[in-house]
């Protein structure tokens, strides 16, 4: 045992024996992947003899031994690094090049050597299935690299969790966090949904990384009362549920993008309604206000997304 050997590698690598042996117990063991038919030649050369032995002699950081509870290290599936050439099934072969393996080795991260695109093909060779999409993703566009957002070397992966994968997207995307802390919001910081249950990380055809073709397709998903079809239908809301509602969440009741009437008159003028027209100063005919106060115009015309009642023309049932 060399001096730089310490009780963490060896609890490391006593912890990896288990695994294999695990692994193998039950049947003939699946063949390794040749390095061509793993990454083709992204990382060249041959496999160290030691696996994961050599690699743990040096990288003995506190947080390394967490590895060997993640799926990634998992020695009894053939698919996983952990089952084919551990460490260096995503670092790359450095056979000869050990212990001082120099530029051999992949490294991942934003102040890595290794080039985004670079690293980011080392993991699409697994994942590629689950980011059919992501070369044309806005994330792509940006350079960013999977291990931006994913934790590795670890048993837990926020990013995957319900509760905490918000803050992983907020580290990049303030505006949202600001306006998902607003009074009327999406259940996202109550832990019932999460930045995932809309969105794609990994890309898609949408505009806005949706998953779903279209934003209302999306919003049904969950809101499908009112989706229709509908005898009469109120056209905004067949559109675009943007036209009306804050995505993230707003000030106004209902995740509106601005309080009713206001937000009615926008579009709706008062010709041949006997309206009462909402200015700066206020109310014009104060007379009339306990018609128009509170929900606005939606204090009678309850079906705004429309209606299917046979005298609901005006979308009042």
């Amino acid at each position: 045992m060399t001096p730089r050997t310490s009780l963490l590698h060896v609890v490391a690598v006593s912890v990896l024996c288990w695994g294999v042996a695990l692994g193998t117990a039950g049947g003939e063991e699946a063949p390794a992947p040749t390095n061509d038919e793993m990454h083709g030649d992204v990382h060249g050369g041959t496999y160290s003899e030691e696996g994961p032995d050599a690699c743990l002699g040096c990288h003995q950081s506190p947080g390394m031994s967490a590895i060997f509870g993640s799926v990634h290290m998992a020695t009894s599936d053939a698919r996983a690094p952990g089952g084919q050439h551990q460490c260096e099934s995503c670092h790359g072969p450095m056979g000869d090049s050990l212990p001082m393996h120099g530029d051999a080795v992949i490294s991942f991260g934003a102040e890595a050597a290794t080039p985004v695109e670079e690293q980011n093909e080392v993991c699409l060779g697994c994942h590629q299935e689950t980011a059919a999409d992501w070369s044309s993703s806005a994330h792509a566009a940006d350079d960013l690299g999977c291990v931006s957002c994913h934790t590795i070397h670890s048993d837990h992966d926020p990013v995957l969790t319900l509760t905490e994968q918000p803050e992983q997207c907020y580290t990049c995307h303030l505006k949202e966090r600001g306006q998902m802390q607003r009074p009327y919001v999406h259940p996202v910081r109550f832990g019932k949904m999460n930045c995932s249950t809309c969105h794609d990380a990994h890309g898609s055809p949408t505009e806005f990384a949706l998953k779903h073709d279209t934003l209302n397709e999306t919003c049904y998903s969950c809101h499908a009362e009112k989706r229709g079809p509908f005898a009469f239908e109120h056209a905004p809301a067949a559109e675009d549920c943007s036209l009306c509602h804050e995505s993230h969440g707003s000030s106004h009741a209902g995740m509106l993008t601005k309080a009713a009437p206001v937000l009615c008159q926008q579009c709706h003028s008062q010709r041949d309604h006997p309206s009462i027209r909402f200015t700066s100063e206020g109310l014009e005919d104060d007379s009339r206000s306990s018609f128009i106060l509170a929900s606005g115009c939606m204090n009678c015309h309850s079906g705004v997304h429309g209606s299917n009642h046979p005298s609901g023309i005006t979308l009042t049932r």
